[in-house]
């Protein structure tokens, strides 16, 4: 599958834990129960995923972590926040530049509306 395939999955797999959950709840639980949905609809997923910086060709742990990788392509940082910021956006540009990765989705699951707290933030795709 390639990042659009996967991503057209993961918002069907948001969009069900949004409308079981509804908002307000901690990010952490949101995470929790979108791997097992993801899973539940067969995508290979990593969470807590340590991402570590490379320097003058040398590599720094420190702490950076992706909430959730799927099937190795397609990464997604999770929010429960009033109101996504551009840091959160400019984390995820990061996270998608140290990773190589082409395709990340933003979510913000504190919402009344969780279609226009979706974000798609690319990497040269």
């Amino acid at each position: 599958m390639n990042e659009n395939e996967i991503s057209y999955i993961v918002r069907k797999c948001i969009f069900n834990v949004y409308n079981n959950l509804g908002p307000g709840l901690l990010e952490n639980i949101y995470q929790k129960i979108l791997i097992y949905e993801l899973q539940e609809n067969g995508l290979e997923i990593k969470s807590e995923l340590s991402l570590p910086v490379i320097y003058d060709n040398k590599k720094f742990d420190l702490n950076f972590r992706i909430d959730i990788l799927v099937e190795d392509k397609v990464i997604l940082e999770l929010k429960s926040v009033k109101n996504l910021e551009d840091i959160h956006f400019k984390q995820l540009q990061t996270y998608l530049k140290l990773s190589n990765k082409k395709l990340g989705l933003l979510v913000n699951f504190n919402t009344a509306n969780i279609l226009d707290n979706i974000k798609r933030v690319v990497n040269n795709l």
